[in-house]
């Protein structure tokens, strides 16, 4: 019994029905209350409804149950980060490293939470925040959408969050002040002109920075005054003005041997430039940019970890540390041959996002998590063992034990996803559990993988069936006879649609199952487009009012096909 609680509570939680997995959980929990695996569960499942305080509760009974349990302090950290605590949240998952130090969740969770906490030891302020009541009201949305440089943040998905994280809680936008964005947001809001940042790269594109050139200030009128005496610079000062001065020319012929593709002059003008300031580490980044776009990856990581290093004694602009990190992770995704070799560049990229939130580097870490979980799925394919686990989830469901056969049947499908049997079978497993939505979408995987395999229509009509919906589970009956004419399970599952029908257009069945029914069939988009039809409309009109008519509209395929249609689903009723 508790094994089958789970079972449906992971099935729920999988499907993102978080109140269904909570309550399915306790009832697991009821059952065994010293598993500590329930409570996790539990706690992830409270975390995703934002229930962090009873999803903290949950995480202590785990770790309190399992105290060398790394995923227990994973949990906790994550309610602790929720409530806003990231100095607890910091001490849990660091203890969840020291039991397992290889545990990418743990380290991503660190990561967010040192990146909060370093937010927060900004200092507080006093009282409310005085910026509080411009984010509040229905006209925020309206003056971002109207300005042309909020307007194209309203893209960006973490800047919405980021905003509505403010809404929620105004006093939140301390922790902002550092994205530019919310400069820029703050001044639109404020009808205020906010400076913009200077010397940026135009995006995370490897490109060598270019200084920009910096305006003349506007000569004024000579005034009447004493001559100022002359002032004596000292050699040393000169000589480093002379030096800054030579190697921003080398690092502009850089820039236009880089835009001609003439790479090795481009490598020669940066190594000048930094030998002759060293106080500067965009040199170091744009040879890196040339290495990275001669292929030599090894030489680009090394300039790059060069440049952050020494960023940070010069305590460099943070967006420079970002670019340096993001280069770094590009080169090491380049250099990956198997799914391992993604872990370095997908943990450089999370450190360069929390150094400067950057869009570009957002999508590369995307894009390295995706593909470092297709290599997985290639990696771990092997369908013979598929076929093993396929045949010990069979004997466990011939032995009633469904929640150990779905296990097994989800192995084997990570093994070899495109065998249809597995999911017809899993299907099968779902439907005992009552996990009717999961089973639907197994066995409509199994169609879509092998459209001629009978089993697949029959899991699915008996789905359909059991949810009451009549009328899907005809349709689904009689496309599998198209592939199966003689299939004796199609036909009995024919008859006991249309008997059911039959009852209900008899009036046989209890006006709550009608009720339900008709409910159910009503969010149904085939059903809401014929009952908006203007031409439907008049045709059951005329049903109740003109039956010479309605027998004329019977003639017509499309009407009937749709008048069968409401009738299978109860909507209409044919006496």
């Amino acid at each position: 019994m508790t094994e089958e609680a789970k079972a449906k509570g992971n099935a729920a939680f999988a499907a993102g029905r978080f109140d269904d997995a909570i309550r399915h959980f306790s009832e697991a929990i009821d059952l065994a209350p010293t598993n500590h695996v329930l409570y996790s569960n539990r706690s992830a499942a409270y975390a995703s409804l934002q229930r962090y305080e009873a999803a903290l509760a949950d995480a202590r009974k785990t770790v309190e149950l399992k105290p060398d349990w790394a995923k227990g302090y994973g949990r906790l950290g994550a309610a602790h980060l929720g409530l806003g605590d990231a100095g607890q949240a910091v001490s849990a998952y660091e203890k969840g490293l020291e039991l397992d130090p290889a545990n990418e969740a743990l380290k991503v969770g660190l990561s967010d939470a040192r990146a909060t906490a370093a937010r927060s030891r900004a200092p507080p302020p006093q009282g409310a925040s005085p910026f509080g009541k411009i984010f509040q009201g229905p006209e925020l949305w309206a003056k971002l959408t109207a300005d042309p440089t909020t307007r194209e943040y309203l893209q960006q998905p973490d800047f919405v969050k980021m905003i509505q994280d403010i809404q929620k809680n105004p006093n939140n936008i301390n922790m902002y002040l550092s994205d530019p964005r919310m400069m820029q947001v703050i001044g639109v809001l404020l009808n205020v002109k906010m400076r913009g940042p200077t010397d940026e790269m135009a995006s995370e594109s490897p490109q060598p920075e270019q200084e920009k050139p910096q305006p003349e200030p506007a000569k004024k009128a000579p005034q009447p005054e004493p001559e100022p005496e002359p002032m004596e610079v000292p050699e040393e000062a000169k000589d480093g003005k002379e030096r800054k001065a030579k190697a921003q020319k080398e690092k502009e012929a850089g820039n236009a041997a880089y835009k001609k593709k003439d790479f090795e002059t481009a490598i020669q003008h940066y190594t000048r430039a930094m030998e002759l300031d060293d106080g500067d580490i965009s040199y170091l980044t744009n040879r890196a940019a040339v290495y990275l776009e001669m292929g030599k990856y090894e030489e680009c990581i090394k300039d790059c970890d060069k440049a952050v290093e020494h960023g940070r004694e010069l305590h460099s602009d943070f967006k420079m540390i970002a670019r340096a990190l993001t280069r770094k992770g590009t080169a090491l995704v380049k250099l990956a041959k198997c799914s391992k070799d993604y872990e370095p560049a997908i943990e450089t990229f999370q450190k360069a996002l929390t150094e400067h939130r950057n869009p570009d580097t957002l999508k590369k870490l995307n894009d390295a998590e995706r593909a470092k979980k297709e290599l997985e799925q290639q990696e771990y394919f092997d369908p013979n063992i598929a076929d093993e686990e396929r045949e010990k989830g069979n004997e466990l469901f011939k032995q009633q034990k469904y929640p150990e056969a779905v296990q097994h049947y989800t192995e084997a499908l990570k093994r070899n996803p495109k065998d249809p049997r597995v999911y017809s079978n899993r299907a099968a497993c779902y439907t005992k559990l009552g996990a009717l939505p999961e089973g639907l979408k197994d066995a409509e995987k199994c169609i879509e993988l092998d459209p001629s395999f009978s089993k697949g229509y029959t899991r699915k009509g008996a789905i359909q069936f059991f949810m009451k919906e009549y009328d899907k589970a005809l349709e689904t009956y009689q496309e599998g006879l198209k592939h199966d004419p003689n299939n004796q399970e199609l036909m009995d599952g024919i008859r006991s649609c249309v008997e059911q029908i039959n009852k209900t257009n008899r009036g046989e069945i209890s006006e709550e199952e009608l009720k339900e029914r008709q409910a159910k069939a009503m969010q149904d988009p085939e059903i809401q487009n014929i009952l908006t039809d203007p031409v439907m409309r008049q045709v059951l009109i005329d049903f109740q009012e003109n039956p010479k008519a309605a027998q004329d509209h019977l003639k017509n395929p499309q009407v009937m096909h749709k008048i069968q249609k409401l009738v299978s689903a109860g909507i209409v009723q044919m006496r």
